[in-house]
């Protein structure tokens, strides 16, 4: 924009220049020319050059009027095009600042939203940690024996106690050969209070599941089928009695992946405890087991209530035979009730029309017999 303001000033400044040296030479010229006769063609020459020198001098003018006019509409064009180019910035500027408004927001939002998420990630870790450390103290609870059979005896009792109510089972049972078993069912004859044991063989399904190679496979097999048998045969010897306990006991695995473990790989053994009299559950279907034993005893318990269920129908028949007998007594007082209202009203109903009769001194009904049994008036003095 500035050399455009300055082009046609610096043209016009060359103009004036040509023309004040032409001028000048012209002047002198002139000055010259005095000295030489008039019929000289130099002079004719130069005034011919003089009126060139006119006419470059009005062009001049009218260039001096033309410039002044394009540099006055350049002016207003250039006033124009700052006027919209600093509307278009202030519109830009306004666009920019609404674009960095929203995207503040926006980013502020995201960081709100990112800020939420680090706390639910850092809540999350903690549960992690917390249940990483719950775990820890369950392995070592299961890595020693008697907390580990402590651990199956309270998961028995937590399927026990909600299935059964608590009169049909007894924790920590002594029988009579002073085996004390974790739980016994108070199942009728037959089959008779059945016993449930708790074993957990970790160990040996522990070896089994870490074995890496085919010698320590074959190890931890042969441990892991010893000790189920181990549990099994024990559980026939001590909480099967004849005459005490029902023909067969329960031994209650409380992992879900050991009985899975044993019934997909190893059905030999289950089918020994079979044999043995010995059925193996995991704590579903101890649960199902446990229903199935509770209809057993809602049956049994309707048997024995059923004696006085009878004896408390025949006492109701009695009764319902009685309040008959009172009801027809009671209809028949009634009815006798009513007859007795009834010739009630009929007798007051005649007493009402003899009473309205002597009201009326009407005697015209009175019969002959009647009319004998009337005082005279001069009888009456």
């Amino acid at each position: 924009m500035t050399e455009m303001t300055l082009s046609p000033l610096l043209l016009f400044l060359i103009l004036t220049l040509t023309i004040l040296v032409v001028a000048a030479l012209y002047l002198s010229l002139r000055a010259k020319a005095k000295s030489i006769t008039s019929n000289d063609p130099i002079i004719d020459n130069l005034n011919l050059f003089g009126e060139k020198i006119q006419k470059l001098s009005e062009g001049q003018e009218r260039l001096t009027g033309g410039l002044q006019t394009v540099s006055e509409a350049q002016a207003k064009a250039q006033l124009s095009l700052i006027n919209m180019m600093e509307e278009r910035l202030s519109k830009v500027q306004l666009q920019m600042n609404e674009n960095l408004s929203h995207s503040s927001r926006r980013t502020a939002q995201s960081l709100g939203d990112l800020q939420q998420r680090l706390a639910t990630i850092d809540k999350a870790q903690e549960k992690i940690t917390k249940l990483s450390g719950d775990v820890l103290s369950l392995q070592d609870i299961l890595s020693n024996k008697q907390t580990r059979g402590a651990f199956g005896e309270i998961q028995l009792t937590d399927i026990v106690s909600k299935a059964l109510p608590s009169d049909g089972f007894d924790l920590q049972a002594t029988l009579s050969n002073g085996r004390r078993a974790d739980c016994l069912i108070k199942l009728p004859n037959p089959p008779g209070p059945i016993v449930i044991d708790s074993k957990f063989p970790l160990e040996a399904y522990e070896a089994l599941r870490n074995a890496s190679s085919e010698v320590e496979t074959s190890a931890a097999v042969r441990l892991f089928k010893t000790s189920v048998r181990k549990h099994i045969k024990d559980i026939s010897e001590r909480y099967i009695i004849e005459g005490e306990t029902a023909d067969g006991a329960i031994l209650f695995l409380p992992s879900e992946a050991v009985y899975a473990e044993l019934h997909a790989n190893y059905s030999e053994i289950v089918r020994e405890g079979f044999s043995a009299r010995v059925w193996i559950v995991s704590p579903t279907t101890c649960m199902a087991t446990l229903n199935t034993m509770r209809a057993i005893l809602k049956d049994a318990r309707m048997r024995e209530q059923a004696g006085a269920i009878r004896k408390e129908l025949t006492s109701l028949y009695q009764d319902v035979d009685r309040l008959g007998v009172r009801v027809e007594s009671l209809d028949r007082h009634f009815n006798q009730a009513a007859k007795d209202i009834s010739d009630i009203k009929i007798s007051a109903d005649k007493a009402g029309r003899r009473a309205k009769r002597l009201d009326n001194f009407d005697f015209e009904e009175i019969s002959n017999e009647d009319f004998e049994k009337v005082i005279k008036l001069d009888e009456v003095k």
